[in-house]
């Protein structure tokens, strides 16, 4: 099963928490931790990992706190996945080379390597703005099917706006 680390998905949380406020809005480690629900120490050590790869910036003072570096349309799933995990991919061998004695003959790398950048794909094109609302998935059957996802209410929003509409189709 592919899985996110906890400190990933906990970041994840973070950072939808501080996209859905006013952009000029700035968060407190404390109340990001009351409003996610999420230990205060955790949201520390999310927000330094964060502050490191750049996704937030901090002010300090008397009214400071945290804010996204830049608009939550411009921030990818992948990104702040790839700030905790690491290169995104299906399998390790085809994010880190000469990590398995089995490369050289391994029968699937290559088609692990194909899914893992489906998945890249993917998450580049799921934006921390998609995340702020709903999201609804549809399926066509059989061998080979396509899931798509369609972001936002149906509704003319700035999500729209930017992607014309269309429901993201990964090709796998």
């Amino acid at each position: 099963m592919f899985r996110l680390n906890k400190l990933t998905d906990y970041a994840v949380v973070v950072m939808t928490y501080i996209a859905r406020s006013p952009e000029a809005s700035l968060h407190t480690a404390r109340e990001l931790a009351g409003g996610t629900q999420l230990p205060l120490t955790t949201v520390g050590k999310v927000l330094r990992a964060l502050l490191d790869q750049h996704l937030v910036i901090s002010h300090r003072g008397m009214k400071g706190g945290y804010a996204l570096s830049r608009p939550a349309r411009e921030i990818s799933v992948a990104q702040i996945i790839g700030a905790f995990e690491g290169p995104i991919g299906f399998t390790e061998c085809n994010t880190t080379p000469g990590c398995c004695d089995l490369e050289r003959s391994c029968t699937v790398r290559y088609n692990s390597g194909v899914i893992g950048k489906a998945l890249q794909h993917a998450l580049e094109n799921i934006r921390l703005s998609d995340l702020t609302k709903p999201m609804h998935e549809s399926a066509t059957g059989g061998s080979g099917g396509t899931v798509s996802i369609t972001f936002g209410s149906g509704e003319n929003n700035e999500h729209d706006q930017h992607h014309h509409s269309r429901p993201y189709q990964p090709r796998i």
